[in-house]
């Protein structure tokens, strides 16, 4: 959310999973080197070193230096304002979305269901 992108993205899914498992996630100039040290610690391949799976849980998430100035109470007592609200029209507005081409769903019968369903 912080690029605008997600931090494995390629055209082909094997590609996006070679990519996660490499565990080397590339990240904008722009980004500080806390939020650098923050998501590679999110995207951390090994779970024994993944922030969340640790010992102290989602506290090393909460303690890291990139939320130092977040009061969690204010935002358990929904005291904070969200940075950004989407306009919303109503309900099943996408307005907020990408558009996407709509890919055609092809489904093939195999030969065990069509026996099975033959008089379907």
């Amino acid at each position: 959310m912080a690029a605008g992108y997600p931090p494995f993205f390629a055209d082909q899914p094997i590609q996006i999973y070679e990519k996660i498992v490499s565990g080397k996630p590339r990240f904008p100039s722009h980004f500080g080197s806390d939020l650098k040290d923050l998501l590679r610690n999110l995207l951390q391949v090994d779970l024994t070193k993944r922030y969340g799976n640790l010992k102290a849980g989602v506290n090393d998430i909460k303690g890291h230096k990139w939320f130092a100035s977040t009061d969690w109470i204010a935002v358990f007592q929904k005291r904070i304002e969200a940075p950004f609200i989407p306009r919303c029209k109503g309900p099943g507005d996408t307005s907020n979305f990408d558009d996407y081409e709509e890919e055609t769903l092809r489904i093939s019968l195999t030969e065990k269901c069509a026996k099975e369903f033959a008089e379907f």
